[in-house]
């Protein structure tokens, strides 16, 4: 059973109406938004820090080109409430080009509950570089989900076997690889809600 140490935030990446584009192929998990909405509802009603980053993408035929306003919005039932804090970034990590960090420090918060889209860019870049930059992270496998993946030999890997992998290489490294339910009893359990 996970027992939080300290506190910690809720960071939703990217969890943006482009991702539902065509051109990102076959997607798994398709419950990941759900989950994370389950997470973020206990999130609010503790009253505890809730973080989002928004893609903004520099490259014109990306679903998330930071000047296509509907594939940049977020996805309705996770959009970030006034008061919650949202990075935006133009890169993989959350914590490049933005004060993520900075604002990480000066709430000191050291534990960070990771949900979002997708895992093998935003999310395996973001967990990596949280847990090198000294947070304590709970990547949270059916709150994030994964797009299918081409290899330089012209090989296709399935969204799931993307997922697995990517899960497989953080866990233990940089995040304890964790559910929603586990996550949310824990919460329950530290916040009495």
């Amino acid at each position: 059973m996970i027992q939080f140490k300290n506190i910690p935030a809720l960071l939703i990446l990217d969890v943006q109406q482009g991702f539902d584009d065509p051109y990102w192929g076959e997607r798994n998990n398709p419950e990941a938004e759900h989950n994370i909405s389950r997470l973020l509802d206990v999130w609010r009603r503790l009253g505890w820090q809730v973080i989002y980053s928004q893609h903004l993408s520099l490259q014109p035929q990306s679903p998330l080109y930071y000047k296509h306003a509907a594939g940049i919005e977020f996805k309705k039932r996770i959009a970030p409430l006034a008061g919650e804090s949202v990075f935006t970034k133009n890169v993989n990590s959350a914590f490049i080009g933005t004060s993520l960090e900075v604002y990480l420090n000066e709430k000191n918060i050291q534990t960070l509950v990771i949900t979002g889209l997708a895992t093998q860019h935003c999310v395996s870049t973001t967990t990596r570089m949280s847990k090198n930059l000294g947070f304590n992270n709970y990547l949270v496998w059916d709150a994030s989900a994964a797009f299918e993946i081409t290899d330089h030999r012209k090989v296709r890997f399935s969204p799931e076997a993307v997922h697995e992998a990517e899960m497989a290489a953080l866990h233990n490294e940089f995040a304890t690889i964790t559910y929603t339910e586990d996550i949310l009893q824990a919460a329950l359990s530290d916040g009495q809600a």
